[in-house]
């Protein structure tokens, strides 16, 4: 079984470019420690990245990598590009890009995780965010409904997580998770794919 992680920064988490198994510090790392050892797990998240990158690079990066499963986390930096560099990703483009990278991992009949964005209120300043990513969200849950054998609501689950443990226990800065919003988020995808796929 190989499987396949992609997305921005919370993905990369630190991985080693230079290792082509390194998984980094976050979810991938925590999510691999709780499935199957025989299983091959591959890391290609890359910070910054917004659907777009993820689309150029989707043929070396996926396809050609023959995955079982891909999981992909991505879109926050899609509205926060519109915040700090005034380089707004309308959300249809978005949706677009995000539908065509979808559509060539199931028609290869590879299975699909969508992972949705997410942004907590620290600091202040991501409130506004909400504006940008909640349609971003939908857009994120359209194509999951289309393409994907599993959605995990982050933005739901760190709202939730928040009335146990403070803001900043989970992503100091809103966007990135700390090693509990790592933990978190590998909680819930380890029992998506083996929902999926059990431990063939």
């Amino acid at each position: 079984m190989r499987i396949l992680f992609q997305g921005d920064s919370i993905t990369d988490c630190g991985r080693d470019r230079n290792d082509s198994a390194s998984l980094g510090d976050g979810y991938a790392h925590f999510t691999a420690q709780t499935l199957p050892p025989d299983w091959t797990f591959l890391n290609r998240g890359i910070s910054g990245n917004r659907v777009y990158d993820l689309e150029s690079r989707w043929q070396s990066d996926c396809l050609e990598l023959n995955a079982n499963l891909v999981t992909i986390l991505i879109g926050i930096n899609d509205t926060w590009r519109r915040y700090d560099s005034n380089l707004p990703s309308q959300i249809l483009d978005f949706e677009q890009s995000l539908d065509r990278i979808c559509k060539q991992v199931v028609d290869r009949g590879t299975k699909l995780i969508l992972l949705e964005p997410f942004v907590l209120p620290i600091p202040s300043d991501r409130i506004q965010w909400r504006e940008d990513l909640d349609p971003r969200i939908q857009a994120v849950r359209r194509v999951a409904h289309q393409y994907a054998s599993a959605l995990i609501p982050l933005d739901g689950l760190f709202a939730a997580a928040s009335c146990q443990h403070s803001l900043s226990d989970l992503a100091a800065d809103g966007v990135h998770p700390s090693r509990l919003g790592h933990q978190l988020i590998a909680q819930h995808l380890s029992k998506a794919i083996l929902d999926l796929i059990g431990t063939e």
